[in-house]
């Protein structure tokens, strides 16, 4: 009979966690098991997306990659934007963190709020005004050429171009970041850093052997978070430069909007998709790989 009993409860509690796990569910199918299944039969088309013409390709789509030379540059390029993007972001947003974290408590939450603005300006807003101060007519290039006799195609030159592009992504997330790393420092108990500070273990030395130590995990997060924000790169490339020049800024997600829904290749763009998902997928597991290995090994 108590076994009767507990099956019973065992089935309605299995039954009740279910029915309240129904919207999870039913958003994670609508918004990406069936777009899921969808992009992937779409990378095996030859269609527009209009035409009721379609023709089966197989994996042509996929093998036509490697001759694309914007595809090729795309790939390359997430790389290149990926370790400025995520060491930037991270020692600019520890910076902040650590001064933030040595304010006075009145005045500490309102700082941090302040270096949280860029995050919530707006990308296209923020390009904007970066391609007037750029222009060759701006006040900016307008005193180098009459100061220093020096003029500068900003958005020509290959280098320069994208290290603009990374200053306004790094610019943005940083404040962002910082609150992560913000709230772990804070978390940190008085009594570590006042043991610390006894043992002689004071400023930078405190920082490499007892602050970055405690807080891996969170380090772990902001560096997972930064290199998924690397290969989402779209409307600084799309807005400053258009890619160019070269291909020196172009990225997955403009490759993928210009074959998609520029020249109507849909098919070609649903695979483009698929292969930034998985060298997204392989990147971030190998990140956090090795940071779990450091976890473990600063018993975190």
């Amino acid at each position: 009979m108590a076994e009767r009993t507990n099956s019973k409860k065992h089935y309605r509690d299995n039954f009740t966690g279910w029915l309240l796990n129904i919207p999870y569910l039913a958003y994670t199918a609508v918004f990406f098991l069936i777009p899921l299944v969808w992009a992937v039969w779409l990378s095996t088309m030859d269609w527009n997306l209009m035409s009721p013409d379609r023709t089966f390709v197989g994996i042509r789509n996929f093998t036509g990659m490697f001759a694309n030379p914007k595809i090729i540059a795309a790939f390359f390029n997430s790389f290149r934007y990926l370790a400025p993007i995520v060491v930037l972001c991270f020692l600019f947003g520890l910076l902040l963190a650590l001064l933030i974290s040595n304010l006075p408590d009145r005045i500490k939450g309102v700082t941090a709020v302040l270096f949280f603005i860029p995050y919530l300006t707006s990308g296209v807003a923020t390009s904007v005004v970066i391609r007037f101060f750029f222009s060759y007519n701006s006040a900016f290039n307008h005193f180098l050429r009459e100061r220093f006799d020096k003029d500068i195609s900003w958005f020509q030159n290959p280098t320069s171009a994208f290290w603009i592009i990374i200053a306004i992504i790094v610019w943005k997330m940083s404040g962002y970041y910082a609150l992560f790393l913000l709230s772990a420092i804070e978390s940190i108990e008085p009594e570590v850093n006042e043991a610390a500070a006894i043992d002689g273990c004071v400023g930078f030395r405190r920082l490499v052997y007892i602050t970055l130590p405690m807080i891996l995990p969170t380090i772990t997060t902001v560096i997972v978070l930064a290199s998924g924000l690397a290969f989402g790169i779209y409307t600084e490339p799309y807005l400053l430069t258009g890619g160019g020049p070269n291909n020196a800024t172009t990225t997955w997600l403009l490759e993928i909007y210009n074959t998609s829904f520029t020249n109507f290749r849909s098919g070609e763009g649903a695979a483009m998709a698929i292969a930034n998902a998985v060298q997204i997928f392989v990147t971030i597991q190998l990140f956090t790989f090795v940071m779990n290995k450091l976890n473990r090994k600063f018993g975190v």
